[in-house]
C-alpha cells in the first residue's frame, strides 16, 4: 500500500464498518475466515464462544472475522487489535512449534485480556501451565510461520 500506513488503513476500514458501507462486508485481501466462524467478540462479552454470521464481517489482518451481531461487528471494528485473536486465530501452542494449524475455537482462553485459541482443548492446560513460555515462542515464531 504505497504512501498508506497499516494504521491508516485500519482508521479508514474502521470508518466504512460504522457508517454500514457494504464495502466493509468483504475486501478481495482476505479470505480465510477465523475462527470457524465464531465471533470474536462473543469470548469477551458472553464468556463463551458463539457462532458468527457471514451477514456480519470484517477484515482485519488479511483474515475475515464473522459476528453475530452488526453491534459486536462495530466493537470489533473500533479496535481490533484487542478483540482479534492472537496469531489470527491459529494454535498457539502449535505455533510455539513453529506450525501454523488452525484452532478448534471451543478451546481457548483470555489471558492478559488477549484471546488465545488452540487446536484441541488439552492444549489449554499446557498453556496455562506454560503460557510466557509459549507466548514468548509463538511470538518469535509468529513472523517465519505467518508466510506459510
Amino acid at each position: 500500500m504505497d504512501g498508506l500506513s497499516r494504521r491508516s488503513f485500519i482508521g479508514a476500514a474502521v470508518a466504512v464498518a460504522v457508517c454500514g458501507s457494504a464495502a466493509a462486508q468483504t475486501t478481495p485481501l482476505a479470505q480465510r475466515v477465523a475462527l470457524k466462524g465464531y465471533d470474536p467478540i462473543s469470548y469477551f462479552t458472553d464468556g463463551k464462544p458463539e457462532q458468527g454470521s457471514k451477514d456480519f464481517t470484517f477484515a482485519y489482518d488479511d483474515t475475515i472475522y464473522w459476528f453475530k451481531s452488526a453491534a459486536h461487528r462495530d466493537k470489533f471494528a473500533t479496535d481490533p487489535e484487542h478483540y482479534a485473536p492472537q496469531f489470527d486465530g491459529y494454535c498457539a501452542v502449535q505455533l510455539s512449534h513453529g506450525l501454523k494449524v488452525e484452532a478448534d475455537p471451543e478451546a481457548w482462553v483470555i489471558t492478559k485480556g488477549k484471546l488465545y485459541v488452540f487446536a484441541k482443548k488439552p492444549a489449554v492446560q499446557k498453556f496455562a501451565s506454560e503460557s510466557n513460555a509459549v507466548i514468548e515462542q509463538a511470538n518469535q515464531n509468529w513472523p517465519q510461520v505467518r508466510k506459510h
